[in-house]
C-alpha cells in the first residue's frame, strides 16, 4: 500500500537536502517545531496543507512543485508508465466547447 505522507516526507526531506538546509533551518522558517518536521519528513505524522505550505515556502519551492513530484512518485510505485504533463487536445477542446455553451 502507497503512503501519501511517507511520499510527502521523502519528497520534503530530498528538497530540504537538495537546497543544503538544515532540519532545524526550515522548521524555523516555516515556525514549524522541529520534532513534528522530523516526524512528517520520515512519514510517521500527516502534515495540513498550511504546514506543507509553510514548509514549501520556508524551502523557497512552490507547492505545485512539491505535490507534482509526490505525485509523480507515487505513480511510479503505483506501475503508472506514463504521467502527462498535459492534457491531450482533444481533452482540451471538449472542454473549450463546453465553456462556450455555458
Amino acid at each position: 500500500m502507497v503512503l501519501v505522507r511517507q511520499e510527502i516526507g521523502d519528497v520534503l526531506r530530498d528538497f530540504r537536502l537538495q537546497k543544503g538546509r538544515t532540519l532545524r533551518q526550515v522548521a524555523s522558517k516555516a515556525s514549524v517545531a522541529l520534532g513534528y518536521l522530523s516526524e512528517v519528513e520520515r512519514g510517521q505524522k500527516e502534515a495540513s496543507s498550511e504546514i506543507l505550505a509553510s514548509v514549501a515556502d520556508a524551502l523557497d519551492t512552490p507547492i505545485s512543485v512539491i505535490m507534482h513530484e509526490v505525485g509523480d512518485r507515487i505513480a511510479v510505485l503505483e506501475g503508472v508508465s506514463v504521467v502527462p504533463d498535459s492534457l491531450p487536445d482533444e481533452l482540451v477542446a471538449e472542454f473549450d466547447a463546453d465553456m462556450m455553451v455555458r
